[in-house]
């Protein structure tokens, strides 16, 4: 039996409600917001501000994506909750993904990790509460590192383990670290932190695994292959397969819309101020030793447009055969 298997970084898939009003200038605002009885609606907020729903075009650009590289499992990443992601799996894929999991985890920004699936999941196991070595009363992981078992159609078998993680990201926030070397500061944290990130899930992956078992490794990164950051995991002794060592492009970039490019091996593009762009491959995946002679193509499915094409990641995907 073979397999498609991907990631995707769907950029802040949000439902929350947006209210808007006309408000004259120089007035003190005391805002007040019924609902009918009965009503379920919730208001979900970030540093004290109500967050808008995902633009709708922007979510139909990802579903047209999704529809177009059409994989049996999908790893996501930045959904808000379960309720988003049925609705999006229902009014914008058309319900192509019979299975959905996300379960909540622990960014402030309320995104969270999550799998759409043609084929049906059994066991599920969130690592969203692993003690962070440093800070033995917080949590590690800002999002979670979520595994599932896939299973066959008739669910007789497991088919494999999947392990989707959405790794400390490298935004550093200037209004709140000002300074070049608070701000330098912090982006060591970041790294640490990732580092640490990497190595308990190389100690998740050997506690819950066996030697010859078949698992996939993937995410959002947010961080190249070959870092320092991500070695504990990736240069570890479980010998993981990258993959995406042979990727190609379903389509080239166009230059005047991304500025040239490093090659097909990119999912996320930042301009610096000032300096050309970067291309980066923060979304990997990584396969265990078992499944390398299993591995057929893989491809990015590149972007067009500056943003990305409503999202600021390109999705990533392989095909595992002979399952």
């Amino acid at each position: 039996m073979d397999l498609t298997i991907g990631t995707f970084n769907l950029n802040n898939l949000f439902s929350r409600w947006n209210f808007q009003a006309e408000v004259p200038k120089g007035t003190r605002l005391e805002q007040v917001i019924e609902f009918d009885s009965g009503d379920q609606r919730r208001l979900r907020t970030f540093k004290g501000r109500v967050v808008s729903a995902k633009d709708a075009d922007d979510t139909e650009a990802i579903a047209d994506r999704i529809k177009a590289i059409d994989v049996d499992v999908l790893a996501v990443q930045e959904a808000e909750n379960i309720e988003a992601l049925r609705t999006f799996n229902r009014e914008s894929l058309g319900g192509m993904y019979p299975h959905l999991i996300l379960v909540e985890g622990n960014d402030p920004r309320l995104i969270d990790v999550g799998y759409l699936s043609r084929f049906p999941i059994g066991q599920v196991v969130s690592h969203q509460t692993e003690p962070d070595p440093e800070r033995p009363f917080k949590p590690l992981f800002g999002r979670d590192l979520l595994r599932v078992d896939v299973l066959a159609p008739n669910r007789d078998r497991r088919l494999l383990t999947v392990f989707n993680n959405h790794m400390k990201s490298n935004f550093v926030d200037r209004l709140e670290h000002r300074t070049a070397a608070a701000q330098e500061a912090q982006r060591v944290r970041n790294n640490e932190r990732r580092r640490r990130q990497a190595a308990a899930t190389k100690a998740i992956i050997e506690a819950e695994t066996r030697p010859n078992s078949k698992y996939v490794v993937l995410g959002d990164m947010n961080d190249d292959p070959d870092s320092e950051f991500l070695a504990p995991l990736v240069q570890s002794n479980l010998k993981l397969v990258d993959a995406l060592a042979g990727v190609a492009e379903t389509r080239p970039a166009k230059d005047e819309a991304v500025g040239p490019q490093p090659g097909p091996r990119w999912t996320s593009r930042f301009k610096p101020s000032g300096k050309p762009p970067e291309h980066r491959l923060f979304d990997q995946i990584w396969v265990s030793p078992s499944l390398k002679n299993r591995l057929d193509d893989s491809f990015i499915d590149r972007r067009t447009k500056h943003g990305g094409n409503g999202s600021d990641h390109d999705p990533a995907w392989v095909m595992v055969r002979d399952l």
